[in-house]
């Protein structure tokens, strides 16, 4: 059995422009949480053949009792997301598995800046901006400080290189990407707990009422 609070992740492809997400949960009936897992790991496979697919990330969690599957895929388009939206494979995977769900398909959809912090798992509602700014500083900071370290000996091999607006550009363009591709996504699920727990404590407070 996979991690509790993940279950499978597709690592990304960057190179695209414009990037989306599609937010999919599903409330699985008590005593469907096998079966679900084995359906959901087949339809992840079956997203990932998908053109214009660039990966999906799965959340476990908790609601009212039953378990709560927070899917977060992301695509190179609008177009390529809708494609799988309407495509007849998935259509016939999610009628296959309405039987387990408890509130059937939910889908959202968010630009790939709000994927950083879209609510995981039970949460109602992103995390508090203080706690979006201090996890961006913790990751941006280090590349601000090491990216153009290691770019440096490059810059200086080549006079069109060590130019101040390419050598910007390149030192840029490999922050937005790592950030965006690689380590946002990362330090959002291994900081979860954190950037939920004051929204965790308030639905326990409303529930105990």
């Amino acid at each position: 059995m996979p991690d509790s609070n993940r279950l499978d992740t597709a690592t990304a492809r960057p190179g695209f422009d414009e990037v989306v997400t599609l937010i999919v949960k599903h409330r699985v009936k008590a005593g469907f949480e096998a079966p679900y897992e084995a359906w959901l790991r087949r339809i992840v496979g079956v997203a990932g053949q998908n053109v214009g697919h660039l990966g999906v990330d799965v959340i476990r969690g908790k609601n009212a009792g039953l378990d709560m599957f927070t899917c977060v895929l992301r695509f190179c388009s609008t177009e390529a997301m809708q494609r799988w939206l309407d495509s007849p494979q998935r259509l016939e995977l999610i009628n296959e598995a309405a039987p387990m769900l408890a509130d059937g398909d939910q889908t959202e959809v968010h630009p790939i800046n709000e994927f950083w912090f879209s609510p995981l798992a039970n949460a109602a509602s992103p995390p508090p901006r203080w706690k979006q700014a201090v996890l961006t500083l913790m990751v941006i900071l280090p590349h601000t400080l090491l990216v153009p370290l290691i770019w440096g000996p490059l810059l200086k091999l080549n006079a069109f290189l060590s130019n101040y607006v390419v050598a910007t550009f390149l030192i840029t363009v490999t922050i937005v990407v790592s950030v965006v591709y690689l380590f946002m996504p990362r330090a959002t699920r291994l900081f979860a707990p954190w950037l939920t727990a004051d929204q965790s404590h308030s639905t326990l407070s409303e529930e105990t009422r």
